[in-house]
């Protein structure tokens, strides 16, 4: 570890000029890294649903599809004009209004009101539109914007489709002011607790190429989720901050052994690698865990932050000591009295009152846990949109106009009889919340004869294989009835067809909701062996790793928690993944205490001393941490437009600081009520009982 100490401090330009150049490559890896902005694409690719999109996109063209409502009481015949334009974009398959289906020579007075209402309300009218590739893709975001210019504000366009193109707007738009706002609190904070002016700005410039090296090699990934793109760096940030700071800390302290500042900074080099690698390993693991879940974006969210940690740690070790050894005149001529108290009352008061702690753990740990599992979350993905968005817009006048709200595709067997399939479709329609079916066959009883019916809009419910038709429910998706509606309607086609197939943002939404429960439970499991495993290699005990996970989880229950009792609805990502980011990145704090208490113990200092000295040595590390990692993560809570970000963060800011105040107050009192029974269990500890 020294002679790498001394391999940096001698080659510390060289790192710097390598460093710059490397930022050439991650900015043109960062430009050319694919964004996905939807959720769904993220379901596995075994489940039925998900085959059954496929299905739609490669057989019958249809990957995703927008309904356009058409106002200002436009004429039939300037409708007909708008579709043969939508029909003219590159990428849409087919095209089917009202007119398409009764033509144009049945006046709309003549039509039966049980149709004329589900296709005219206020002068409004709705026009399905197909796109040939799926809901995200760049061809389909590409149409949905060649729409908008087609319509000129005259329509509007709902659709799955048309909110991730939404979303994407908001996400770029604000990317930048997240990096912003975390920089300027981090600096903040920095500027309270370090010792000179200076400093801070290293550590955040050191921190900053490591976050665009991150960044820059998603490209071997191909493509990132939107919200691994906004929370990515403002977690790196951080949490790699504390690994910084201890650096910077043990280059002053070897400065005071060493004349020459290049021995000091060696020496600094190879202590903080010993000390770094325990504790960026638990975090590490504790991101790598996420990878567990069928969501593939655990995987995405995962992998991308434990590479973060990974290149935050060689940054730490290479460019911040080469950039403090050139500016090492700039940082002594900024040094100033540091504001930060060294909080010795507190660690006073902590130590004289132990007992009391243990008391306020359990009075709280029975609220804690029953929030914790009474947390109410949301699947419908709209509901974490801002409500003024173009698409949310026309998804709520789809449904307060034409009862249209969500949508159900079910494709069956081409050969199934006409008369069959009428049954089917008329138990079907007899199901509650149903509000209409279209399908190849229900066109007949719309009095539209059948060879008078187009041969584009035979193709687009018959592909030669199956038979599709789109049904229309009423209910929200994600809720428990929709769930339940869509379970019935599979057990009626099931019973017509076994090899029949559900598809459509409702099914879609129910195999999310279904699997981000089985998610939720067995990411948070993972985790929590995985690290306790690092934990028993680190400590050589069967103890130390129970107590510090519990005091953790406690922290995380207590995160939770708030959500429930102050009657809050969160995003069903925050609750499955900010579990296992608290744990992987706020366990460090547990660490950094009990690693001193060991070694005083083992130095023959007694439980209140070895809790005295432990918590001396790492209350100002541990508040200094959680408030970067704080910093780096409330301000991009409290701006963002996007709910699912925002309440990730929130989550994650306000579990920084719960894990601060739990591992201070309850760890000390936990190590004094267990001490015989950490001595009983830990190697090299079992004289001192």
């Amino acid at each position: 570890m020294l002679k790498f100490g001394q391999f940096v401090c001698k080659h510390r330009k060289a790192i710097l000029v390598i460093s710059l150049l490397l930022l050439i490559p991650s900015i043109l890896g960062i430009k050319a890294t694919k964004i996905n902005y939807d959720i769904l694409a993220y379901l596995p690719s075994d489940v039925e649903t998900v085959q059954g999109q496929k299905i739609l996109a490669e057989e019958f063209q249809m990957g995703s599809f927008s309904v356009v409502i058409v106002d200002n009481h436009m004429p039939s015949k300037d409708i007909l004009k708008l579709e043969e334009q939508f029909k003219e974009i590159p990428n849409v398959e087919k095209v089917l209004g009202v007119t398409d289906i009764i033509g144009t020579s049945i006046p709309m007075d003549m039509l039966p009101n049980e149709i004329k209402d589900k296709v005219y309300q206020d002068g409004s009218t709705p026009i399905l539109v197909t796109f040939r590739t799926e809901i995200s893709d760049d061809e389909t975001l590409d149409a949905i914007d060649q729409l908008k210019e087609i319509t000129a504000n005259q329509c509007k366009i709902s659709g799955m489709s048309a909110t991730v193109q939404d979303t994407a707007q908001v996400s770029n738009s604000e990317i930048t002011v997240y990096v912003v706002i975390a920089v300027i609190l981090c600096m903040l904070v920095l500027m309270i607790a370090m010792d000179s002016y200076f400093v801070p700005v290293l550590l955040l410039g050191s921190i900053g190429v490591a976050i665009l090296y991150n960044m820059g090699t998603n490209v071997f990934l191909g493509q990132i989720s939107y919200i691994t793109k906004a929370i990515a760096t403002v977690l790196q940030l951080g949490v790699t901050m504390d690994f910084s700071i201890f650096l910077y800390h043990s280059y002053q302290r070897e400065k005071e052994s060493f004349s020459n500042s290049l021995e000091a900074m060696a020496q600094a080099i190879s202590k903080t690698l010993v000390s770094v690698i325990g504790s960026s390993t638990t975090t590490i693991a504790g991101f790598l865990a996420l990878c567990t879940m069928s969501l593939s974006l655990g995987s995405d969210i995962g992998i991308v932050m434990a590479k973060g940690v990974l290149i935050g740690v060689i940054c730490v070790v290479t460019i911040l000591p080469s950039l403090i050894l050139v500016f090492d005149r700039w940082i002594e001529k900024t040094k100033h009295k540091e504001i930060l108290p060294k909080f010795t009352g507190l660690k006073n008061f902590v130590i004289k009152h132990y007992k009391a702690a243990i008391i306020i753990f359990l009075v709280l740990l029975l609220p804690a846990l029953y929030g914790n599992s009474h947390v109410d979350v949301y699947y419908n993905l709209n509901k974490s949109l801002p409500e003024n968005l173009d698409g949310v817009v026309a998804n709520r006048e789809l449904a307060d106009k034409f009862n249209i709200v969500s949508t159900q595709i079910v494709l069956f067997d081409q050969d199934m009889s006409k008369q069959k399939a009428e049954e089917m479709i008329d138990e079907i329609e007899s199901l509650d919340g149903i509000e209409w079916t279209l399908s190849y066959s229900k066109l007949s009883k719309l009095s539209v004869p059948e060879d008078l019916i187009p041969e584009d809009l035979k193709e687009m419910f018959q592909n030669g294989k199956y038979q599709m038709m789109i049904i229309n429910s009423n209910y929200e998706t994600a809720t428990k009835e929709a769930n339940e509606q869509i379970e019935k309607i599979t057990d009626i086609v099931k019973s017509y067809d076994e090899n029949s197939i559900m598809a459509g943002e409702g099914p879609l939404m129910k195999d999310l909701v279904e699997i981000a429960d089985h998610d939720f439970h067995n990411v948070n499991i993972t985790s929590i062996i995985v690290i306790f495993v690092i934990m028993i290699l680190v400590f050589k005990s069967a103890s130390i790793p129970v107590i510090l996970i519990c005091v953790i989880e406690f922290a995380i229950c207590v995160n939770m928690s708030i959500p429930c009792y102050t009657n809050q609805t969160i995003p069903f990502v925050a609750s499955i993944v900010i579990g296992t980011i608290q744990l992987g990145a706020t366990v460090d704090y547990a660490i950094l205490m009990t690693t001193r208490y060991v070694e005083e113990r083992k130095a023959g200092k007694d439980k209140k001393q070895a809790s005295d000295i432990a918590l001396d040595h790492s209350i100002k590390s541990i508040i200094v941490s959680a408030l970067c990692f704080f910093a780096a993560t409330c301000g991009v809570g409290l701006y963002t437009k996007l709910e699912m970000i925002g309440s990730i963060c929130k989550l994650i800011s306000r579990g920084a600081i719960i894990s601060m105040v739990v591992v201070i107050t309850m760890l000390p009192a936990f190590l004094l009520v267990f001490d015989k029974l950490i001595c009983k269990t830990t190697r090299r500890m079992k004289q001192l009982v």
